[in-house]
């Protein structure tokens, strides 16, 4: 088995219960700010000296929000200030520290992801669930039961025989799928019932089909992901004399639309796997009537 030395990290502490906090978060703005003091102790930096480089860096970005001063300095550290995302950027370069590592002594981002979740969108989009720390360890299954049969349906944990944890960023760097993620809106009805709105569905880069295409069912029939001039439609298309035409589920109450192709409609993927409730929430009943789409 092949050892990998992990660089050395910071570890920040809370004051009160002199405990290492996970992943580095500090809440609040004052043990911000002591979190900062400790990078540049670390450094081997004064606040002149920091001062001094940042302005340095507001030379070469050509912007002076990115410069801290020696007072403004004193003030972050001692908790009576907070920095900007500038003059963050200027002590991520001074500290060698990345710029999610700064943001997080003030914000968790651990918790980005989940509220973006409970807050979903009403209309169809992109969903980005960047790896914020790639060194934060991520359960992953190594080993499957042999005897696993993929012909049946079956549960997760028990197809797995045996997990172990990862950087989450080695994930990204294996390139194990070229995909996107899409959720669909929650007024959004246009492959109802196939696609329910508030439902996550993987895109992956596909080109667009040669005119006239016979599928057998609807199943069979891709599904697109478009991106227009004012949003997404993710719905059947038909491409055909320079012009993309969406194609609603017959259920749906969404109308078939026409774009120009590319220039009114860009083509972002074909939809490959879908995540999605049976349950409806909010229940059917405050569930507004979906608008007519023209």
């Amino acid at each position: 088995m092949l050892a990998i030395e992990q660089p050395e990290r910071l570890a920040v502490r809370d004051l009160g219960s002199q405990t290492p906090i996970p992943g580095g978060f500090i809440s609040g703005t004052l043990r911000g700010g002591v979190g900062l003091k400790q990078l540049r102790t670390k450094a081997g930096l004064t606040t002149r000296e920091v001062a001094d480089l940042s302005q340095k860096i507001a030379v070469a970005e050509g912007n002076q929000e990115h410069a801290i001063s020696h007072a403004r300095m004193i003030q972050i550290e001692n908790g009576k200030s907070t920095p900007s995302v500038y003059k963050l950027f200027s002590l991520s370069a001074i500290y060698g520290a990345s710029f999610d590592a700064m943001a997080s002594l003030y914000v968790d981002l651990q918790n980005l992801a989940k509220r973006q979740i409970e807050m979903p969108p009403m209309r169809t989009r992109l969903a980005d669930f960047s790896v914020y720390d790639n060194d934060r360890p991520v359960s992953f299954p190594v080993r499957f039961d042999p005897g696993l049969s993929l012909d049946k349906t079956n549960f997760l944990p028990r197809m797995v025989e045996a997990w172990g944890d990862v950087p989450a960023g080695l994930l990204a760097h294996l390139n194990l799928r070229q995909a996107r993620y899409g959720f669909i809106g929650l007024t959004d009805y246009t492959m109802f019932p196939l696609l329910r709105p508030g439902s996550f569905v993987q895109v992956e880069e596909q080109n667009a089909p040669p005119e006239r295409v016979v599928y057998r069912t609807e199943f069979d029939r891709p599904i697109w992901f478009l991106e227009l001039r004012d949003g997404y439609v993710c719905s059947w298309c038909e491409f055909e004399r320079g012009r993309v035409i969406s194609l609603p589920h017959p259920l749906s109450p969404s109308r078939t639309r026409s774009y120009r192709f590319p220039q009114e409609a860009e083509l972002v993927g074909r939809v490959t796997a879908v995540a999605a409730r049976l349950v409806s929430h909010p229940p059917p009943e405050q569930i507004a009537r979906p608008p007519k789409q023209s």
